[in-house]
């Protein structure tokens, strides 16, 4: 479980897409991230745009800041463990799920293999949280379309209770009135 919330911290949103980075899947792999992206670059028709693309400065800056963030609030080594070795202008490639996915048929070791597996749960995991999310936001909706129903009939009840009130209280002004005429 461990391992799962480990990668499930390597996965980030960019262009709409749940994409992990190169470095990030060596780090797991347990190979160097040159090494991986010389077996990607050997094998680059495996590898659709919708299978793997390369960041932009800017999102791969965001994706520092969340990465700078993430250390922070972690204290341990094995969740964090980021190759600080990447030449400042080699942007990484990100990789969505098929993508990972066909990694496992370039990257053959036992480790790579066993990773990647791991990897393949955590990104289930995800849409499965991500469905029960969808789920209770769809509840919360209906409650609050309830709750408005009921503030309807509360507020009209609310009314009627004030115009009994208000008519009681005309006739009993009339009744405690000062009479007039013959006593």
């Amino acid at each position: 479980m461990q391992i799962i919330k480990s990668i499930q911290n390597r996965i980030y949103e960019v262009r709409g897409e749940r994409v992990m980075l190169d470095f990030d899947l060596a780090t797991l792999y347990q190979v160097e991230t040159r090494v991986l992206n010389q077996a990607i670059k050997r094998n680059m028709n495996r590898f659709p745009k919708d299978f793997m693309f390369r960041l932009s400065k800017e999102e791969f800056e965001d994706i520092q800041l969340q990465i700078e963030a993430t250390e922070k609030s972690m204290s341990s080594q094995f969740v964090m463990t980021y190759s600080k070795k990447r030449p400042k202008t080699a942007l990484p490639y990100a990789f969505t799920e098929q993508g990972v996915a066909m990694l496992s048929g370039i990257l053959n070791s036992d480790k790579a293999i066993a990773m990647n597996i791991a990897i393949m749960r955590a990104f289930v995991e995800i849409r499965r949280i991500l469905i029960q999310e969808n789920d209770l936001k769809e509840q919360l909706k209906q409650i609050k379309e309830r709750i408005g129903e009921h503030d309807a009939q509360l507020n009209q009840i609310y009314d009627a209770m004030e115009n009994l009130l208000d008519e009681k209280a005309s006739q009993r002004k009339w009744e405690e009135r000062e009479r007039i005429g013959f006593k």
